[in-house]
């Protein structure tokens, strides 16, 4: 015990000392006010993959409530015959499956911890940079390392370089998060709770030390769901919001689920996921991500190798909630802008063009919306829009969204 503590503080002290190296503002950040009283247990420094940003990674504990859960009557078998017959079930034609096994409405409530990451630009200034901060949303597959995933492939670089902080997380039930029942407790009713809890933290001040005045959603994919739903629920939790790889069209959700071939994470991946419970799933294959997410030859083989190997689980619960918090965000004021890929399959089924542009028809969610939204379809890009070679063709357009906007 004593040899794993010192080693890890060892570790620390050496990747502070890295950062000293290869920074030459580090140094003044480091002491800053924002780092000192920040809520982050267990708190680890880092730089962002292309060295723009300056973080730190540790665990919040989150106490939320939903009574929007759903009660499932779903067993859980530890089968993987049983999990594929689920989904053919699914996805067959007229299917009563979802009805069959929704059995009202639940009330779920805990104390959870929560992994994340909070990023600010090594030349930013408290009294003199920006008051808002980015609150970014990963999707199904991923974890928080999808905001900045490689040099060159980074948003929170992008953002940083901009001028914004970030703050990104393991959503409940993914990376290094907490992993509760995967069928009653992590749906998606309850990642939006988590999400608003994180949310007035930022705002509140203790979560960063010092309270941001503004914060700018940006999700991608299910955490774009999760952003409807803040919206929704919630609607001055966000002052502006990014929806990246979502649209209001499901043509696309039957043929990615087939494509996911969904494996149980535990026997896929025993060594990575052998603990966990076997409502936890996983894409059955490298194939699979591919297909469901990246738009060949727009990616770099590398990324996607990486990608692979680091895919993330997604609960049977999140699966048979997934559309739950969508609905209009009728007292939402705030600016919107929709991002996708023009050959994103999963909301567009490859093809964000047809029959008509996919991402103007996400207006019909916000009424109310400032008259500064826009949209916008990245061409050459399937749905996984960070891990394209145009990724930074979207990071610049959102950068320059939030900013003529006034944040």
């Amino acid at each position: 015990m004593f040899l794993s503590t010192y080693l890890s503080k060892l570790l620390v002290v050496s990747t502070w000392a890295v950062l000293l190296a290869h920074s030459s503002t580090a140094l003044p950040l480091l002491d800053r006010h924002e780092f000192r009283h920040s809520s982050l247990r267990d708190a680890a420094p880092s730089l962002s993959a292309g060295g723009k940003a300056i973080c730190i990674t540790g665990t919040i504990p989150v106490n939320v409530s939903t009574s929007a859960n759903s009660r499932l009557l779903y067993s859980d078998s530890g089968s993987q015959f049983a999990v594929t017959q689920t989904f053919a079930d699914y996805l067959s034609a007229n299917s009563s499956l979802p009805l069959q096994v929704y059995g009202g409405e639940a009330n779920v409530s805990g104390i959870f911890n929560i992994n994340a990451k909070l990023c600010y630009p090594v030349d930013w200034a408290p009294k003199k940079s920006s008051k808002a901060i980015q609150f970014l949303i990963h999707g199904i597959g991923f974890d928080k390392s999808y905001w900045d995933f490689a040099e060159g492939f980074s948003y929170v670089d992008n953002a940083a370089a901009a001028g914004y902080p970030t703050f990104s997380y393991d959503r409940l039930g993914v990376g290094a998060s907490d992993h509760p029942d995967p069928i009653q407790i992590v749906q998606a009713p309850l990642q939006v709770e988590v999400a608003h809890s994180l949310i007035q933290s930022l705002r509140d001040g203790t979560l960063a030390g010092h309270k941001f005045h503004h914060v700018v959603g940006v999700g991608h994919s299910f955490g774009s769901i999760q952003s409807v739903g803040i919206t929704a629920s919630y609607p001055k939790d966000f002052d502006a919001v990014v929806l990246t790889g979502f649209s209001i069209s499901t043509n696309g959700l039957g043929v990615t689920i087939a494509d996911f071939n969904l494996a149980i994470a535990s026997q896929n991946q025993p060594l990575r996921f052998g603990a966990l419970p076997s409502g936890y799933l996983v894409t059955g294959s490298a194939i699979s991500n591919q297909f469901a997410f990246l738009h060949y030859p727009n990616f770099d083989p590398s990324i996607f190798a990486k990608d692979d190997a680091a895919k993330q689980t997604v609960t049977i619960g999140e699966l048979f909630t997934i559309t739950k918090p969508v609905e209009p965000a009728i007292g939402f004021t705030g600016p919107v802008d929709v991002v996708l890929g023009e050959y994103d399959m999963i909301f567009c089924q490859a093809n964000c063009a047809y029959p008509s542009d996919q991402s103007v028809m996400v207006q019909a969610l916000y009424p109310a919306a400032s008259n500064s939204s826009q949209a916008h379809i990245v061409p050459g890009v399937g749905h996984a829009i960070n891990l394209h070679f145009q990724a930074q063709i979207a990071f610049d357009e959102i950068q320059e969204f939030v900013k003529s906007n006034g944040f």
